[in-house]
């Protein structure tokens, strides 16, 4: 299924450029010392029109989206045009949204947080489950297996922090034929989902034909979120929570945890799922040797 892509607005933004990795000393268990990179962490304080808002903890690899995409998905910014620019300055470690019009009753919308299992900052404005029974997906996304196949390879193969320092959770938006279209690492998954929005906002992607992949779990965080961006398959190398599964049924969302190899399990959305038999082989035929 191709959607039409939105009409295209792009704020100014800035291209901020930090260093993503740290060498640092270690010593193992023998005593032998050695070089080894770590993750680089660093706050992110948003100021939206001169007012401060949060303070993100982030790898800073993509810091305008992560911006542009917090506020999307807080609900705090309806729309793209309303903001003018994105500004970052690693230099004082903060980044200043102008709006147009500001953020209607911005003190009561961000009084109420709901801290998140997200690792790192995973607080949610206002209620959690707000407006998530009036997020409709659509009901003829269908998503072939060998697709998910291919979207595993893809990230298996995958040039990342997380191979060279470890320690990072990374997102990935892929086409239905499971084309990647953008990957984002972070030291907190809701991080790189939020980069990820931020950039299909920029480039007016809907989210009707996309598949979402993330390394860490399905919460109710990560699905709401997935929901938000119109995202009818959300797919995990690891597992879901009992409320992240509620969600992802409420909302008609697909979602397949546990994906490694050839490896998953369907948990919600079972009818979008193609199933195609023959990529498998059968159940007791004898391995090759």
């Amino acid at each position: 299924m191709n959607c039409p892509d939105l009409p295209r607005y792009r704020p100014q933004l800035s291209s901020a450029r930090a260093v993503l990795t740290q060498e640092v000393l270690a010593v193992d268990e023998r005593g032998r010392r050695s070089t080894i990179s770590i993750p680089a962490e660093r706050p992110l304080t948003v100021y939206v029109d001169k007012r401060e808002l949060v303070t993100l903890m982030t790898l800073g690899g993509a810091p305008e989206a992560l911006t542009l995409g917090y506020l999307r998905n807080q609900r705090l910014v309806r729309s793209i045009e309303d903001i003018v620019s994105i500004q970052v300055d690693w230099e004082v470690d903060s980044v200043a949204v102008v709006t147009r019009s500001g953020i209607a009753d911005v003190e009561e919308r961000t009084a109420k947080k709901v801290v998140t299992t997200g690792c790192g900052q995973g607080s949610v404005f206002g209620g959690l489950m707000d407006e998530v029974d009036q997020i409709s997906l659509p009901e003829d996304a269908r998503l072939p297996q060998s697709v998910v196949y291919r979207i595993v390879e893809t990230i298996r193969t995958q040039q990342s922090i997380y191979k060279q320092a470890g320690s990072v959770h990374g997102c990935a938006l892929f086409s239905n034929e499971g084309e990647l279209l953008y990957f984002v690492e972070d030291v907190g998954r809701h991080n790189a989902v939020d980069a990820i929005a931020g950039l299909m906002w920029l480039e007016g992607m809907r989210g009707e034909d996309k598949v979402f992949y993330t390394t860490g779990r399905l919460t109710s965080e990560m699905v709401i979120k997935g929901a938000q961006m119109g995202i009818p398959f959300l797919l995990s190398r690891s597992g879901t929570t009992q409320m992240g599964h509620m969600v992802a049924e409420r909302v008609g969302m697909s979602l397949l945890a546990r994906c490694t190899g050839k490896h998953f399990l369907l948990l919600a959305g079972h009818d979008r799922l193609v199933f195609e038999p023959d990529l498998l082989e059968p159940l007791g035929a004898p391995r090759q040797v």
